[in-house]
């Protein structure tokens, strides 16, 4: 098995995130903020490595753009 490549955050992902978050948000199409606001908590959360720290940071990013989780 090929290493896995070095992700940062990308597009307007918040490098605070976390490498293993990124990697797993972009491998599942998300890579910008308006694709995370399209998911609910539930949904991002069931992606491995995306867990509760995560969500806090780009919660505070999707805020910060006027922007919010989807409704469950």
């Amino acid at each position: 098995m090929p290493p896995t490549p070095d992700v940062r955050p990308v597009g307007d992902l918040p490098d605070a995130i976390g490498k293993t978050a990124a990697r797993e948000l972009s491998l599942s199409g998300i890579t910008t903020l308006r694709q995370v606001a399209s998911h609910s908590k539930k949904e991002l959360l069931a992606i491995h490595g995306v867990g509760p720290k995560a969500l806090a940071i780009l919660g505070e990013a999707l805020a910060d753009k006027g922007l919010d989780y989807r409704d469950p």
